[in-house]
């Protein structure tokens, strides 16, 4: 299944137990003649499917890797842990999300549509939580410095909430976000200074690289590809419209980034964010009158200002992960 998250609305459902429950609904017309409720149980959940559709063998959905409980002509019923089903977990700031994907495997003689529907119950992280294993969440990721919240994640078409699917057809937009929560802070611009794609979740020598952002700010795959910085919706906050290219194709493929957190009215050649646009150059994303500032991003990106380096030992640089996700040619 591919990324089309242009199809996809979020819709807020329930309250239970202390759980916020999301349902990721595709607005499509199997949906129309369905109805799902779902309760979010403090290490289980419920979910009954009422199908409506002629022929639809309800037997052929499954929560994850978890058949149904029971079923019937025209409902599902399941009953599951939270450990079962591979259930994914993403911890954002003091919240823990479950998510999992319904899904309905139609066979080949078979009138009604296959299909995904996203299911996710978020809860209130216990002080005392931790993970038992490192986990690299394909979607969202959230770090700590100080009194900063550096966050990134791969996003829906429009921005507007997480990534439903981390599987990309070459030459698709994957939106990616990064962000900045300052608590005690004046406001900070958010910077990617550097991003590379790599074939293994942590950086080695060995690694498989390709270079997307460099020369502190300079979106190279802007060059030759439709790669974009989309224009801000806040300083703290950093929009990319990555066209997806040709780098470990199939396999898992992760995105490692440097985000720098900076005074707004501090750019200068190595604190910029600079993107080529098509008939008229490098452009500086927060003042094109300064896009001078992106000159070097055809040599090396050189800072005059001692307080550079004086900054990111303070603690305002953080590196950042996300992934891992597929890319896929269409003859695939």
């Amino acid at each position: 299944m591919h990324c089309d998250s242009s199809k996809h609305a979020v819709m807020m459902v329930s309250f239970c137990q202390g759980a916020l429950l999301l349902i990721l609904a595709a607005a499509m017309a199997v949906y129309a003649v369905a109805d799902m409720k779902v309760d979010c149980g403090p290490d289980f959940v419920t979910l009954m499917w009422t199908e409506s559709r002629p022929q639809a063998d309800t037997s052929l959905l499954r929560l994850g890797s978890c058949f149904p409980t029971s079923f019937s002509a025209g409902e599902a019923y399941f009953y599951v842990d939270l450990t079962d089903c591979n259930f994914r977990i993403l911890v954002t700031g003091d919240v823990l999300l479950y998510s999992n994907d319904l899904t309905y495997a139609a066979s080949d003689d078979s009138y009604n549509l296959a299909f995904t529907h996203p299911v996710v119950c978020a809860y209130e992280r216990p002080k005392d939580w931790y993970s038992s294993q490192q986990i690299y969440d394909p979607v969202f990721k959230t770090y700590g410095l100080g009194d900063l919240q550096f966050t990134l994640g791969l996003m829906n078409d429009d921005f507007s909430g997480p990534a439903e699917c981390t599987r990309y057809l070459l030459g698709s937009i994957i939106p990616i976000m990064a962000s900045v929560v300052q608590k005690t802070h004046q406001p900070l611009l958010l910077l990617l200074e550097e991003c590379v794609a790599a074939t293994t979740p942590e950086l080695h020598p060995e690694s498989t690289m390709y270079p997307i952002i460099s020369n502190k700010g300079c979106l190279l795959e802007s060059v030759l590809s439709q790669s974009k910085f989309e224009p801000r919706q806040k300083s703290s906050e950093m929009r990319l419209s990555l066209q997806t290219f040709k780098f470990a194709m199939g396999e898992e493929v992760f995105i490692h980034c440097k985000l720098l957190a900076w005074d707004p009215n501090g750019l200068d050649s190595t604190k910029k964010a600079c993107h080529f646009v098509k008939g008229h150059g490098w452009e500086l994303l927060d003042n094109l009158a300064q896009s001078n500032l992106c000159d070097c991003c055809e040599s090396k990106c050189k800072s005059r200002r001692q307080r550079s380096v004086a900054s990111e030992k303070h603690g305002m640089v953080q590196k950042a992960v996300i992934g891992p996700f597929t890319i896929t040619d269409v003859n695939s």
